[in-house]
């Protein structure tokens, strides 16, 4: 019987720091976070999301279907892929009104102390504005959703959010690659007023990672979702 405690105890305590959904954790951490948006009066509002970019690759082409569907996104951007070549791709990210933020190729952030992460990302966020001209707004993403006490301390002192996404908004399928067809209809059929969807237009690791799959999705499930009277927000307009 101990045994199970103390099992259930660790698996627990795992829960809360890799869980690609709120719990226990972010509802102690000392920083705000982020997994839903509550929804107002007016029409329902969703938040498409874009990891691992800028990728030169396919995050313009990503911006294109987004321009013609007239849809705004956020950009959660690993410090890495900014470079003088991506440079361009985000200030067209700002210039058409996009939401961008911070991500992480790592999930070693998280054993970073609070003064490390704090300024790891103020240095990330100054290397995008130096570079891009706008500076991203005070939003992190984790790699992979794992977070730790640290990591809240850390974004406490800068005053960021911590943001998620919802219950199988996501664009994982078990290491095989999505079927874009396949990916907006599942996505499709899940999502609710406040929804933070998350998919991919980079790879943590390899910056010019083949994503056609998220171009395409993301030409479907944007007029699918707007049919259905949705609109489309950022999360650096409602982010704490």
């Amino acid at each position: 019987m101990m045994l199970l405690i103390v099992a259930a105890g660790f698996g627990l305590m795992f829960l809360a720091h890799v869980a690609p959904f709120p719990f226990l954790l972010d509802a102690v951490a000392p920083a705000p976070s982020l997994w839903h948006v509550a929804p107002t009066d007016g029409p329902p509002t969703v938040y498409l999301t874009f990891d691992d970019g800028p990728n030169p690759t396919a995050t313009p082409d990503l911006l294109d279907v987004l321009s013609s569907e007239q849809a705004v996104a956020t950009f959660f951007l690993v410090d890495q892929h900014v470079t003088t070549e991506t440079a361009p791709i985000i200030r067209r990210m700002f210039t058409a009104g996009h939401g961008v933020g911070l991500h992480s190729s790592t999930r070693k952030l998280m054993l970073m102390t609070p003064d490390e992460l704090a300024i790891y990302l103020t240095e990330a966020a100054d290397r995008i504005e130096h570079l891009a001209g706008s500076r991203p707004c005070p939003v992190f993403r984790p790699h992979a959703g794992w977070r730790s006490g640290q990591m809240y301390a850390g974004l406490a002192k800068i005053d960021h959010t911590l943001v998620g996404w919802g219950w199988g908004l996501w664009d994982f399928n078990w290491y095989r690659t999505p079927a874009a067809k396949g990916l907006a209809t599942r996505l499709g059929n899940r999502i609710s007023a406040g929804d933070i969807i998350v998919m991919h237009d980079g790879h943590h690791e390899n910056p010019r990672a083949d994503r056609r799959y998220t171009i395409e999705a993301t030409a479907r499930l944007v007029p699918a979702l707007r049919a259905r009277g949705f609109t489309f927000g950022t999360i650096c307009d409602v982010a704490d």
